[in-house]
């Protein structure tokens, strides 16, 4: 996938979207790549004489590539959410679109910082779905060294009307 499919798969923008490609993808896994640059706005304030990716953006990483092997998922006709279509935010002909939203975050893990210039490598499996709640598990590397562990719950919402 390219950048523009990445976004097409998923509400995110630019600050807030961490996921440059997608490298690989089944029905049940994901691996996307992020290249952590030096510009971005985090590393004003985390820190300004020490550069460091903060761990909750890592985690965010890891549920925004869960939200586009969800995407996927959902929006076929055979799993979706009440007919609707994920992550795109348009309406479809038959019902609202559907927006992943993380629901649980537990036993995170950190092992290693990550620094402006490294590329990290977010792999997502899923492991369990619960109606429209699917559990998953999320990895980041950089460089084959371990970064991250984190399990997680993303729930497919729909929009409400405005």
């Amino acid at each position: 996938m390219s950048d523009e499919r990445v976004k097409s798969a998923i509400p995110h923008r630019e600050p807030f979207l961490f996921a440059d490609r997608i490298v690989e993808q089944s029905d049940a896994r994901i691996v996307t790549e992020r290249l952590i640059r030096a510009e971005e706005p985090q590393f004003k304030g985390h820190y300004p004489e020490f550069p460091l990716m903060p761990g909750v953006l890592l985690c965010e990483a890891c549920f925004q590539a869960g939200a586009i092997l969800l995407g996927s998922r959902v929006a076929s006709p055979e799993s979706r959410v009440n007919g609707g279509e994920v992550g795109t935010g348009h309406e479809t002909r038959d019902a609202r679109p559907v927006y992943p939203m993380v629901t649980r975050i537990q036993d995170a893990k950190f092992r290693n910082p990550v620094f402006p210039g490294e590329t990290i490598r977010i792999e997502v499996n899923l492991d369990e779905k619960m109606g429209n709640a699917y559990l998953m598990t999320g990895k980041v590397t950089s460089a084959d060294k371990k970064v991250l562990t984190v399990q997680f719950i993303v729930a497919m919402v729909e929009k409400a009307k405005t």
